[in-house]
C-alpha cells in the first residue's frame, strides 16, 4: 500500500513539473541547503551557549529567544523544500537507508529538544548533555542527507525527458 502511494506521489503534476524542470529541483535543493545551514547555525549558537563556550555573559533565555525564531522559520523552509524534493522520486528516497536514517535522526533531535523544553527550569543541570546530543544529532542529519545524494539515482525510477538538454539552456 505504501509503495502505491509513493508511486502516485511521484506521478503527481507537482512532482513531474519539479522533476522535468531544468531549474526547479536545483533551486529547491539550494534553498534546502541554505535553510538547513540556518537551522543548524542557530542551534549551534544555543548549544555553544549551553556548553559555556560562547555568549557566556548573556543569559541563556535571551540567546534562545533571539535565535529560535530564526530556527523555526528556517526549519519550516527546510521541511517544505525537502518534502517537495522527496515527491520527485518518492519510491527511491523512501527505500533508501540514508533517507530513513536521516528521518530517524530528525525525530531524535526533536525528542532531544522536547526533553530540553520540558525541563528548561534545570538548564544548568541538563543543558550540557542536551547540547552535546543536539550537536551530534544535527551533524549526523547533515551526513545522512549528503549520503542520500550519493546513493540514489533518478534513473532508478524516473528518466528525464529526452527533449531536455542543458546545452539548450545555455543558448
Amino acid at each position: 500500500m505504501i509503495d502505491q502511494f509513493l508511486k502516485w506521489l511521484a506521478s503527481t503534476a507537482l512532482a513531474t513539473n519539479i522533476r522535468e524542470s531544468l531549474l526547479l529541483f536545483p533551486l529547491l535543493e539550494s534553498a534546502h541547503v541554505f535553510s538547513l545551514a540556518l537551522v543548524v547555525g542557530t542551534i549551534l549558537v544555543v548549544d555553544l551557549r549551553l556548553l559555556g563556550l560562547a555568549s557566556a555573559q548573556r543569559p541563556f533565555e535571551r540567546v534562545a529567544s533571539d535565535t529560535f525564531k530564526w530556527t523555526w522559520g528556517a526549519f519550516a523552509l527546510t521541511a517544505a523544500t525537502g518534502l517537495l524534493m522527496f515527491t520527485t522520486n518518492a519510491p527511491v528516497y523512501y527505500h533508501n537507508f540514508y533517507f530513513r536514517a536521516k528521518m530517524m535522526l530528525l525525530l531524535a533531535a526533536g525528542v532531544n529538544m522536547l526533553i530540553f523544553e520540558l525541563s528548561r527550569r534545570s538548564v544548568e543541570r541538563i543543558g550540557k548533555a542536551v547540547a552535546i546530543a543536539s550537536l551530534t544529532l544535527w551533524l549526523a542529519v547533515i551526513f545522512m542527507g549528503r549520503m542520500i545524494g550519493f546513493t540514489t539515482t533518478r534513473a532508478a525510477e524516473v528518466k528525464p525527458p529526452p527533449t531536455q538538454n542543458f546545452d539548450d539552456f545555455l543558448k
